[in-house]
């Protein structure tokens, strides 16, 4: 990687032909990536595993005592495991790398003279970038302008306190920009840069695991254990029975391994990581595995309302100048080209308008980008409400670059969370200076910061409450010319009121369905804005969150964390005061999903359960959440909701089937000497099974889609054991189903002087496989395929499992008689018994038995607080 010498990059940037050739010499601005792990490493983590181990143990017994069946049996199941698990590992990776590549961050970078957004990975060494508030630093710069510039370098430093960085500093790679703005000349880039050196000492360190998977490990530990002992209990039986020690103990470590489903792990990193990807076309990006599980938990989403409930395309519609008289503003999206209107007449544009539209257009950081082959329409480069002040003055007959260039700008102030507004200070020609604040009505029209009569701050304030009650975001904007730049640019005094401009930003189509759609599925829709009480209310009523009379909380209140457990609508809030909302919810029993997209959104999406920034918001908002929406549409999240429960149903059916299937082995074990059944099953039988069943079948189950009603019941409680809701007591009962008939079969084939081994053998593989089917998802009423991929492994499994009587070879291998057509025609009907069983007495319109709760009776969390 190289480095540039410390000049700045011209003003207009790098042309893309000099960026294509650095890219290409330097490569891209990306940290080294980890070490791919080699096929052998795969291979031998698989062989690792304990239950693994446990086999090949056994198969080097076997080896010894030259039983080369049983060997050829273990050295079998072992292979087909590993290959299973290995493969699944790798498209778990893929599917997660793929993930990576969508979240990648983006940088605003000057090239050929325009501003254009591209990802952090093209950035090259002397290009121009552009960092505000809220985006992190893609590569190392030398600023070369930089206004009120604070940085937070705790991901290099540790230390939180932000700090300031001037015109000619350097600030690093991967530090976030908490106020001001700055253009910068890249020094430094990939591994090269301050955050790469870091990053490549820590780039081989393996994701933790989540949540889910960590209790899935506990419960395998549990499993296995109780497997040993149960195991060790056969073992006893089968000596005292007088049967050989050592075949005993293979039989034992064999009805280990069977018992215990030891492809769960790979089961369930498969279907988190596929499900994340399923949610990356749905538009949503999980950033982190463990929210494709949690999604499924939430029961309250707490969302802002520009671009998420809204269409994210601000337009000014009204404004009303210093002396009160109003006007209709018209255009489309960010076009520069509109009309003005005045009691629904085209009229030519006056003075104290354009006067107006010139002091938000130069009190502003946004610019417009024109059409492209790839966006036909006018798009907002910079924050979207001060792009729409950009259109409002160029449909006000202004030219934005040239009236910015003739009103350069010397000093200002960014905008300020506590001060909520922002003050800028511009040259004239004649020496004088321009000062022009903008911001919330109440923050601006006040004294000092304006010198205006009592009577023109109470007209312009009641101008504002009247457009803020039709839902329109109002902002003040005052101005005044001085000899002398105001010493603190963020307190500015005697400015004169210049008027008030009313945004709009229509509700996107469907919104007002989107409460009720979170409703139904037990998740209550919260509106959290820092609109004016009066816009909040009008917005809350049209989205069905708010009526006359109920509560609503306001920040400039205090006390968010002990609103009314009924308040859905939060006004004038704070970013701060958001991690109090998600107190106040949680503190009730509440899983909280949150909204954000700003730079002080960030602790909020951290401390909410689930963290959920939009696409188009601030890069620190995208890096610190756990999901990111592309197109920042809240339904987008209902689906991400029905994917994760689709996942964690998915995971439970897993579970019922295959802990049944050792219960099952186990009880047919134990209980099948005491019906004269001596040995029910070899060790190369009892592996063959699982073999067959745990194998694909298991992963097809994976796959399941999502049941009909997936998101009109409750969602589950995050504390509910992986085994609650029922489902433990039905592994239970379902393998003592599968063990009473595999039981019977063997005793009535042992009564009829048959090969009564062979029939456990078959009936226990084929009762298995049949509750695969029996468990899988309910199809919705005229749907025609499903998941194909279950009854195809189904049926090879099953073909598989009678070959295994009837091909010599593997009579040989797996020590079983051959069984005529109608025994096999008899076993197959009995074997149907527990999968019938299972349909039959599932109720109807609910979930599969022991999955979760029923449509029917479930309520919809949290709709009372």
């Amino acid at each position: 990687m190289t480095e540039l010498a410390t000049a700045p990059a011209p003003a207009g940037g790098l042309t893309s032909a000099e960026a294509a050739a650095r890219l290409r010499a330097d490569g891209p601005n990306a940290a080294a990536a980890p070490h791919r792990r080699h096929l052998v490493t795969r291979v031998l983590r698989q062989l690792t595993d304990p239950l693994v181990a446990l086999l090949l143990a056994a198969a080097v017994v076997t080896t010894v005592l030259r039983d080369y069946p049983d060997t050829a049996v273990i050295l079998l199941v072992v292979l087909v495991n590993t290959a299973i698990g290995v493969v699944q590992e790798v498209r778990a990776d893929r599917a997660i790398a793929a993930l990576d590549q969508l979240a990648a961050p983006t940088a605003r970078v000057v090239r050929d003279g325009r501003d254009l957004v591209l990802p952090a990975a093209e950035v090259v060494v002397g290009d121009l970038v552009r960092v505000e508030a809220g985006d992190v630093v893609p590569a190392d710069l030398l600023l070369t302008d930089a206004a009120r510039l604070g940085v937070d370098e705790s991901a290099l430093t540790g230390e939180s306190v932000p700090v300031s960085r001037a015109t000619g500093a350097e600030a690093s790679a991967g530090t976030v920009v908490t106020t001001g703005r700055a253009t910068g000349t890249v020094v430094r880039t990939g591994a090269a840069s301050a955050l790469g050196r870091i990053t490549a000492l820590v780039a081989a360190t393996r994701p933790a695991a989540t949540p889910l998977q960590r209790r899935l490990a506990a419960l395998g530990r549990v499993l296995g254990l109780a497997a040993v002992v149960l195991s060790g209990l056969v073992f006893i039986v089968g000596v005292l029975g007088g049967r050989p020690v050592v075949d005993m103990a293979v039989t034992a470590v064999s009805l280990v391994v069977a018992a215990v489903p030891e492809s769960l792990p790979a089961v369930v990193t498969l279907a988190l990581a596929l499900g994340a990807r399923r949610m990356a076309g749905a538009r949503a990006i999980p950033r982190r595995l463990h929210a494709v599980e949690t999604l499924g938990s939430v029961t309250v989403i707490a969302s802002d309302k520009t671009g998420t409930l809204t269409e994210g395309r601000m337009a000014v519609q009204h404004a009303v100048t210093a002396d009160g008289a109003g006007y209709g503003i018209t255009g489309t999206g960010y076009a520069p080209h509109g009309a003005v209107h005045r009691r629904g007449e085209p009229v030519p544009v006056p003075d104290e308008l354009r006067r107006l539209a010139r002091a938000g257009l130069l009190c502003n950081d946004a610019t417009l980008a024109p059409p492209t082959d790839e966006r036909p329409e006018w798009a907002a480069v910079g924050d979207p409400l001060e792009a729409a002040l950009v259109a409002f003055a160029a449909r006000c007959g202004l030219e934005p670059e040239r009236t910015r260039a003739a009103w350069p700008r010397g000093a200002e102030a960014p905008f300020d969370q506590d001060l909520r507004r922002m003050t800028t200070v511009h040259r004239s020609c004649d020496g004088r200076h321009l000062v022009v604040c903008k911001g919330a009505p109440e923050n601006v029209l006040a004294r000092p910061l304006v010198d205006a009569t009592d009577a023109d701050i109470a007209d312009l304030t009641a101008a504002a409450h009247r457009l803020a009650a039709e839902g329109l975001r109002v902002l003040a904007v005052a101005s005044a010319i001085v000899d002398a730049p105001p010493a603190d640019p963020a307190r500015p005094t005697g400015l004169l009121p210049a008027g008030l401009v009313a945004v709009g930003d229509p509700l996107r189509a469907g919104a007002a369905d989107i409460a009720g759609d979170f409703g139904a599925a037990g998740v209550r829709l919260v509106l959290v804005t820092g609109d004016h009480p009066a816009t909040a209310a009008a917005i809350g009523g049209q989205l069905g969150l708010w009526r006359d009379g109920d509560p609503l909380a306001r920040g400039d209140d205090g006390g968010l964390a002990d609103a009314h457990p009924g308040t859905r609508v939060y006004a004038r809030t704070q970013p701060d005061q958001k991690l109090d909302i998600i107190a106040g919810l949680q503190a009730r029993g509440h899983v909280v999903a949150m909204t954000g997209d700003g730079v002080n959104d960030a602790p909020a999406l951290r401390r909410a359960d689930i963290g959920v920034a939009m696409g188009g918001g601030t890069e620190v908002a995208r890096q610190a959440a756990d999901l990111v929406l592309v197109d920042d549409d809240l339904s987008t999240v209902a689906a991400a909701i029905g994917e994760g429960r689709r996942i964690y149903d998915n995971i439970r059916r897993f579970l019922r089937y295959a802990l049944s299937g050792g219960v099952a082995e186990i009880a047919v074990m134990l209980l099948g000497p005491l019906f004269g059944l001596a040995v029910p099953l070899l060790p190369a039988q009892i592996l063959w099974v699982n073999l067959l069943t745990h194998g694909v079948p298991g992963v097809a189950l994976g796959a399941e889609p999502a049941e009909p009603g997936t998101l009109r019941r409750a969602p589950r409680s995050p504390s509910e054991s992986v085994l609650g809701a029922g489902l433990g007591r039905d592994v239970l009962l379902t393998g003592a189903l599968i063990g009473t008939v595999v039981l019977g079969a063997g005793v009535a084939a042992a009564w009829a002087e048959r090969p009564w081994q062979s029939v456990v053998f078959v009936v226990l593989g084929l009762a298995q496989l049949g509750v695969a089917l029996a468990v899988r998802a309910p199809r919705p009423a005229g749907a025609r395929r499903g998941n194909l991929a279950l009854p195809l492994a189904v049926a090879v499994s099953a073909s598989l499992q009678v070959a295994g009587v009837l091909l010599p070879p593997l009579r040989e291998l797996l020590g079983t008689a051959p069984l005529d057509a109608v025994e096999l025609l008899a076993c197959a009907a009995v074997s149907v018994l527990p999968g019938l069983v299972l349909r039959l007495t599932r109720p109807d319109g609910t979930k599969d038995p022991g999955l979760g709760t029923t449509a029917s009776d479930g309520r919809a969390v949290g709709a009372a607080g």
